[in-house]
């Protein structure tokens, strides 16, 4: 695959399956609870699962026929960066959105 990590999870739906994950606690995930949960097809989300395990930020465990995943130390790290940085845009997006106050004209 020709994605960087960092082009990986600036894409909305890899951003949301990501911070599922994250903000879950230690809830148990299967690929099919979690493309519900976070609203993206399975197909999707068990490919991004499989290039996050490639990657070191996921791991799994295969129970029969169901993998149960959950974000690695590195994971669960990137996840609490990036968490961060989307709170940041969010603010920086409500203050854009604030009408601004015109200048105050000097008197002469």
């Amino acid at each position: 695959m020709s994605d960087s990590i960092g082009t990986l999870f600036f894409k909305e739906k890899q951003l949301r399956l990501l911070l599922t994950l994250s903000n879950s606690g230690t809830r148990e995930w299967y690929i099919t609870d979690l493309a519900k949960a976070a609203d993206v097809t399975y197909i999707h989300t068990s490919r991004f699962v499989s290039r996050c395990e490639e990657s070191g930020m996921l791991a799994s465990e295969r129970h029969g026929r169901i993998k149960r995943i959950f974000l690695t130390k590195e994971g669960r790290e990137i996840a609490e960066s990036l968490s961060g940085v989307m709170l940041k845009i969010g603010q920086a997006k409500q203050q854009m959105a604030q009408p601004k106050a015109p200048p105050e004209q000097k008197e002469q």
